[in-house]
């Protein structure tokens, strides 16, 4: 009797959770896009569509959620273990040059010795 009890109070709350947030998102449409863009106003059900629709577009379905530090990929422990074996002045100078690669604008960026100078 109580397995059944909690059962359905769970279901009630999913439920009332789901209605909330699609009539939130119903409300939030109907009052920006078609002021912002003139779209088109939305209904309850189409509102719960969109909520689904993000959901298999944007969030991780079927990986658990959770941390994305974690998630490094195929190359993560072959970078981090390469990175521990490194001396320090072999870690200064990569990060330099990805520093210089990556960070730095192109214009400003400081030649590197091997190159000649621009100007």
């Amino acid at each position: 009797m109580k397995r059944g009890w909690w059962f359905g109070k769970f279901l009630l709350m999913g439920l009332v959770a789901l209605g909330i947030m699609g009539g939130v998102t119903m409300l939030l449409w109907n009052w920006l896009v078609p002021v912002l863009f003139h779209g088109p106003e939305v209904t309850f059900w189409q509102a719960l569509g969109l909520l689904a629709l993000s959901k298999i577009l944007f969030w991780s379905i079927g990986k658990g959620g959770g941390n994305w530090r974690h998630r490094q990929g195929p190359w993560g422990k072959h970078w981090a273990q390469k990175w521990e074996q490194m001396t320090p002045e072999e870690r200064e100078r990569l990060r330099s040059k990805m520093w210089e690669k990556w960070c730095s604008p192109r214009e400003t960026a400081v030649p590197r010795p091997d190159q000649p100078a621009n100007g």
